[in-house]
């Protein structure tokens, strides 16, 4: 946050005890050499666990409430991690400031009906119909295909093919989403799909994204 950083993607497993624990891996094998699942530790347990530079496991509960005005972009890895999601976003208030995705319908639907008016992205089993009629310029079709999502959250291509060309993004926004891009760490990438009229891009290098961003603000002013 140091950085500057106002919107963030994250992801999270299930704890034993049934709360939302922020983690990329079901397992701690990669990043802590253990072979044991994040299913298989209570959420004190998974806090104790030394991540280096003095980090440790930390829940959703736990970011939402240490960055109140930062926005969530929250991929629930996990059935387990369903229920504590929806308690921790309830809790802490934040359905305005979240957004529900999964590469799982079922889970994502199973926390967006628990949390009415959140925001919400396209899963993975309809990316593809998506991109074919974002590509086709099908835009009926595709304001069906996305009636009851915010957003499309996609890489740069979908079964080989290119989506984020300018014609396929102005589809997207004719059809009422947002477009957001996952993983772009190159700045002339980044500047190819913000000149493109990309809406979002998740990146791991944020000390890139920043800068250009501001200079590409100050072009524009």
């Amino acid at each position: 946050m140091n950085a500057g950083v106002t919107h963030i993607e994250t992801d999270v497993h299930g704890s034993a005890d049934g709360v939302a624990m922020i983690s990329h891996d079901p397992d701690l094998a990669r990043v802590a050499g253990r072979e044991v699942r994040v299913s298989q530790l209570t959420a004190a347990e998974l806090r104790r666990v030394a991540l280096g530079e003095g980090q440790s496991y930390c829940s959703l509960a736990d970011a939402l409430d240490a960055f109140p005005e930062t926005r969530f972009n929250i991929d629930i890895k996990s059935a387990d991690a369903v229920p504590g999601a929806i308690k921790a976003i309830r809790d802490l208030g934040a359905t305005e400031r979240v957004l529900i995705g999964s590469f799982s319908t079922k889970r994502r639907l199973a926390v967006v009906r628990e949390l009415p008016g959140v925001a919400t992205s396209i899963s993975a089993g309809g990316a593809l119909p998506a991109a074919h009629a974002a590509r086709a310029g099908a835009v009926r079709m595709l304001s069906r295909l996305l009636a009851e999502v915010d957003a499309v959250q996609l890489p740069t291509k979908v079964a080989g093919a290119p989506i984020t060309t300018p014609r396929a993004i102005r589809n997207f926004h004719a059809a009422g989403v947002e477009v957001h891009i996952w993983t772009v760490n190159d700045p002339a990438e980044m500047d190819r799909l913000l000149d493109a009229g990309v809406d979002g891009i998740v990146t791991d290098r944020a000390d890139l994204a920043l800068p250009l961003v501001a200079r590409r603000r100050g072009r524009a002013g």
